[in-house]
């Protein structure tokens, strides 16, 4: 059927007043603390949201019908680890946050270690937030290439273009109140998709229910004990505690938005009620491939990639205004979560790099770079997704393992920090260093499921970090350690 012109006109009605509404707050960036943490005056309902979209990419809406399409409901096992990941940061992490005035995770590393590791960590965030970004960005193309038949290079550029037009001028605050905007769209939207689909299926909710019940397709538990299975009740809880401890705790992407709230309570709460949301919204999502596959009833591979699937049914079966509504929507959850990669890599750029090298730089200049830090991060995850283009598989796969290599060592860093006092910078360099390589061997060279991935990385990083600061201590008789000082608070 394809999109007609009310379809384009939906389309680029969203474009232009998501941008428009994004450029809204450009006049209130005054200083560094409200370009990039929103002046610490978000409600937490809003930052709450803004995780869940920061957390729910393209890679998302497309991919995760797509593998409940070849699948099941299993994948629900890794969004109960995403849940129980949150309240351990919000115990073990958040509190550290909220004692000084932090701009970003890894001054906490500063603070504990010293500036080396700090450096360090906030290099390896970069690399890998702008390699798995880099995926998420292509994973645009898919969909405006099918819809609006673009060319995927032609159409990452569009997307790229507009976003970077409202979160270089608007900051943190621009990007956090667009992505409240962009989780109504994108949730909406979503559910006006299952209920024409309901209506597309002869027969409804009871045949679909049917159908999938007697092909195993409702499964939500695996209690396998085999380790090569990624999505196991295991490697689920298990995996995607580690995953969420890792992402949410040691990310810039989503430390932001925690330190922008008003205080730590509002801080927690906003964390761990979009660990609700979110699995509900996966839920939503897998239903969706399950509803997907009752209608089609044929290999994924008809579609040439699981990732098409979706789009491909939006394009051709769905009504006009209600598809151009629906791809609308996937674009808001591009937009948000580049956005948010934008912010994030320009703050360590900026805070955990420039503002070191240039303590005597005023704020105006580094206002300047900020901005300038966000447009040449722009360029770079264009050339990323560029090359995307020809390597990728299944898109959220990719995605989190790209992401899982470097959140083990991450990880591993931040809880010596804050659960050991022997622990100093050259022994959680060595453990850092090791369990990146650990990581780096999972993914190139044995077949150990993605899920496992985080959890081997932190063990490893924080084993080895411990044994050589130890073995460092009692050789020389002194620790390399920086204490953290429980006397200093949020100055808010």
């Amino acid at each position: 059927m394809g999109l007609n012109k009310l379809d384009y006109a939906i389309i680029a009605l969203y474009l232009a007043g998501i941008t428009l509404f994004g450029l809204r707050f450009r006049k209130k960036q005054r200083s560094l603390r409200d370009y990039f943490l929103a002046g610490r005056d978000i409600p937490w309902w809003a930052i709450a949201l803004s995780i869940v979209a920061a957390e729910t990419s393209t890679l998302t809406i497309i991919s995760i019908p797509g593998l409940a399409y070849d699948t099941n409901f299993t994948f629900l096992q890794v969004i109960m680890g995403y849940v129980l990941g949150r309240v351990v940061i919000s115990f073990v992490l958040l509190p550290h946050y909220f004692r000084g005035d932090l701009y970003t995770a890894y001054e906490l590393i500063e603070r504990r270690f010293g500036r080396g590791l700090r450096s360090l960590t906030a290099g390896l965030f970069l690399l890998t937030r702008a390699a798995a970004e880099g995926v998420r960005v292509y994973a645009v193309s898919i969909v405006v290439s099918i819809a609006l038949g673009t060319g995927e290079l032609a159409s990452i550029a569009i997307i790229t273009a507009l976003t970077v037009i409202y979160t270089f001028e608007g900051g943190l605050a621009a990007v956090i109140w667009t992505d409240v905007v962009q989780t109504a769209i994108y949730v909406g939207g979503t559910l006006v998709g299952l209920v024409t689909i309901l209506h597309l299926v002869p027969g409804g909710w009871p045949a679909i229910h049917a159908a999938a019940a007697a092909a195993g397709k409702l499964q939500l538990f695996d209690f396998r004990a085999s380790y090569l299975i990624p999505y196991t009740f295991w490697a689920g809880l298990i995996g995607g505690t580690f995953l969420t401890t890792a992402s949410h705790g040691t990310d810039q992407l989503i430390v932001q938005r925690l330190l922008a709230a008003r205080s730590q309570k509002q801080s927690m709460t906003a964390l761990l009620s979009s660990g609700v949301a979110v699995f509900l919204q996966f839920a939503l999502f897998l239903t969706v491939g399950i509803m997907l596959w009752a209608y089609y009833r044929a290999p994924s591979a008809t579609f040439g990639k699981p990732d098409r699937i979706y789009p491909t049914f939006i394009v051709t079966r769905m009504p006009h205004g209600i598809s151009g509504l629906l791809i609308a929507a996937i674009l808001a959850a591009a937009m948000s979560n580049l956005s948010a990669a934008l912010n994030s890599l320009s703050s360590t750029s900026i805070m955990d790099f420039y503002s070191r090298l240039r303590p005597q730089a005023d704020e105006k200049t580094k206002m300047r770079l900020s901005r300038l830090a966000t447009l040449a991060w722009a360029l770079v995850l264009f050339a990323l997704a560029w090359i995307a283009l020809h390597k990728v598989g299944r898109v959220v796969e990719v995605g989190l393992q790209i992401a899982s290599v470097a959140y083990g060592a991450l990880l591993g860093v931040f809880l010596l920090g804050v659960l050991t006092r022997r622990a100093n910078q050259i022994g959680a360099m060595a453990g850092m260093a090791l369990g990146f390589t650990v990581e780096l061997y999972l993914w190139l060279g044995t077949t150990v499921p993605w899920t496992w991935w985080v959890m081997i990385g932190t063990t490893v990083t924080f084993a080895v970090g411990w044994i050589v600061s130890v073995a460092i201590e009692d050789s020389f008789g002194q620790s390399n350690r920086i204490p953290v000082d429980p006397d200093r608070r949020n100055s808010k």
